[in-house]
């Protein structure tokens, strides 16, 4: 029996071309950690940091055995390497300060981000683009210029934020899932 894939479903899976059953995992992966992350937003926190730390520290030695293996673009692939350890050897070694500092990094990014976004379609909105675009790209800046001035409250914020998203995504997921085996 053949499985079926998201093809013809416009979910972004098409170049995928998922089995449902991986689609459905997403799904639930995804709810499990929103819920947790709205739960027990701060030990969530720390555990999903650990895990990224332990990439970084991985990706980084990865870089570094690839530099020796092939030498193209060594001075790059050296610096992503020694700078992915260092920061996953932080991260592991201060696991109760690294979730602030990561996630107010994560907040100003997202903040820098939203204001440059929201200029952009501010200018698409004035250039004909429409009122939507507008009114998306006035609230965009608005959003981006209070995470800028105030990082602690977005910091504090995110893991609800992510848990909320995770757990509409995952129920997303699971819907297109479940039609694309039906």
């Amino acid at each position: 029996m053949e499985q079926s894939t998201a093809t013809g479903y416009g979910t972004g899976y098409e170049a995928l071309e998922a089995p449902w059953w991986l689609v459905v995992l997403e799904g639930i992966v995804a709810i499990i950690v929103g819920i947790f992350l709205l739960y027990q937003p701060g030990i969530t926190t720390i555990v999903l940091l650990r895990i990224l730390a332990i990439f970084w520290l991985l990706g980084g030695v990865i870089s570094i055995v690839g530099v020796l293996l092939n030498r193209e673009d060594w001075f790059w692939k050296l610096l992503s390497g020694v700078l992915s350890i260092i920061a996953g050897a932080l991260v592991l070694m201060y696991p109760v300060l690294s979730p602030f500092v990561v996630l107010a990094l994560f907040v100003i990014i997202l903040g820098v981000w939203a204001v440059i976004g929201g200029a952009i379609k501010i200018a698409w909105g004035l250039k004909g683009g429409g009122w939507g675009v507008g009114i998306l790209g006035v609230l965009a800046l608005i959003l981006g210029i209070l995470l800028l001035t105030n990082p602690l409250a977005g910091t504090l914020a995110l893991p609800w934020i992510y848990g909320l998203f995770l757990v509409a995504g995952g129920i997303g997921a699971l819907i297109v899932g479940f039609k694309m085996r039906s």
